[in-house]
């Protein structure tokens, strides 16, 4: 029981720092500040979590889009890799 509450406390720790909604064309998300390098680092790293909760409802987006560019997606891409532990390129040695 006690593994229960801590895989559901965990899972809404992690839903709390997902990507918002994506916002229509012509309105300011964040009060103008832009996702950066970090929050893409960190939305790669709870992607997988965010995948599933996105699922169950629409104000929950596995990608931010209101970014800044090459740097969120390449911390977005490392988040993710790092979530994967690179396995996609890695093989067992015979």
């Amino acid at each position: 029981m006690r593994y229960v509450i801590i895989l559901l406390l965990t899972s809404l720790l992690l839903a709390a720092c997902t990507a918002g909604p994506n916002p229509m064309k012509g309105t300011d998300d964040n009060k103008g500040k832009e996702s950066g390098f970090i929050m893409g680092f960190w939305h790669g790293l709870i992607s997988i979590v965010t995948l599933i909760f996105s699922i169950f409802t629409d104000r929950i987006t596995v990608y931010e889009v209101h970014n800044n560019g090459f740097l969120y997606n390449f911390g977005f891409l490392l988040g993710a890799g790092v979530l994967t532990g690179g396995t996609l390129w890695s093989r067992k040695k015979k």
